[in-house]
């Protein structure tokens, strides 16, 4: 079979080549998935460079997320699952914990607990998305910081992927958002997709516009994915007792210095206001849930998509051939779609 490998660590148009690897075999409590389709996400690309939470031991296939393909086999005494049908496979690697196969390969063998159904209508693209970004928002919204309707909730990086669907899942919720930007650009794409509020960093002062939008009562409650300067505005922005969840840093996305990933809080804010800063990584969250409570979580996922709740953009196809174009396309600012490897399959979809 095909499969992406980083060879070490290093930027991976410079490390990643195609190699032609054995088909594993499942054991008892496993299942050999045979990939339809998977997403370059930039958490993949950090795990090349180096500088994401977990380092596999190199040569690695690459990506390290979730896929959805189809079951080819079962491992000895399996059940609950059958061959022939379609899964989303939530292959993030439980920290602490054994990693999971890399999902840039024809093949691969997952616990069936890490592996969830799809129904026919669901597309391949739409599928192999299900178990990241919406998980994400989901989790931090409704479970991390247990946001209740009418409250307002402030988040940074409101164009990306996880604001996007924050924005459509709070709208759904009756939760109001305070959406920060940092190009003026994106204001009203924010305003359209349904944001309550949008602050733009790049000409409005952020701790004035979020007291002015919110008043009084002030904020409480917040998720960021930017960290640096604009992550501790966030922080000092919010009511006493307020509380901020940091899920990435983009503001240092090429940066593989640890010492560099900061956050400069205000030591008044947080003593003498209370206020509490944490962070939340889907990794840890795999890692520290139980089997149950991962299905639950993505039941819900796939609920909220299938029943239009959430929506999750066509991303752009790619053989895995073309991954040095795949890659180039996924390190573009503002590309849009979201860069896929997918898989030949000839059997009928309509045997679904």
């Amino acid at each position: 079979m095909r499969a992406l490998v980083a060879g070490a660590v290093g930027e991976p148009n410079g490390v990643l080549r195609l190699e032609s690897r054995p088909v594993p075999t499942p054991e008892a409590g496993q299942a050999l998935i045979r990939v339809k389709a998977t997403p370059i996400h930039a958490s993949d690309l950090h795990v090349v460079r180096g500088r994401y939470g977990f380092s596999p031991e190199f040569p690695d296939v690459g990506g390290h997320m979730e896929c959805v393909g189809r079951i080819e086999a079962l491992g000895p005494g399996t059940e609950g699952l059958k061959i022939g049908e379609r899964v989303v496979v939530a292959a993030v690697p439980a920290v602490p914990g054994p990693q999971m196969a890399g999902t840039w390969q024809e093949y691969l063998v997952a616990a069936t607990h890490r592996l969830l159904p799809v129904p026919h209508h669901l597309s391949d693209s739409s599928a192999c998305q299900l178990a990241v970004n919406p998980l994400t928002a989901l989790l931090l919204v409704a479970r991390e910081l247990d946001v209740r309707p009418g409250e307002w909730l402030v988040q940074t990086a409101a164009g990306s992927t996880v604001g996007r669907l924050v924005i459509q899942l709070a709208g759904h919720l009756g939760i109001r958002t305070i959406n920060v930007v940092r190009r003026r650009s994106a204001v009203d794409e924010i305003k359209a997709l349904g944001g309550d509020e949008v602050i733009c960093t790049e000409d409005e002062d952020l701790l004035r516009r979020v007291t002015e939008i919110a008043g009084p009562a002030g904020v409480r409650k917040a998720i960021d994915c930017v960290a640096g300067p604009v992550g501790a505005q966030v922080s000092q922005a919010l009511a006493p007792g307020g509380e901020v969840a940091v899920y990435g840093a983009l503001s240092t996305h090429r940066q593989t210095d640890p010492a560099a990933l900061t956050i400069p809080l205000s030591a008044r804010s947080v003593i003498y206001e209370t206020k509490v800063v944490r962070g939340f990584w889907l990794n840890r969250w795999f890692g520290t849930a139980s089997p149950a409570d991962v299905l639950d979580a993505l039941s819900e996922v796939r609920t909220l998509v299938t029943d239009g709740v959430l929506s999750i953009p066509p991303g752009r196809p790619f053989p895995l051939e073309r991954f040095t174009e795949a890659i180039s396309f996924a390190e573009t600012p503002a590309h849009g779609a979201k860069p896929l490897f997918v898989f030949d399959d000839d059997r009928d979809e309509d045997e679904e």
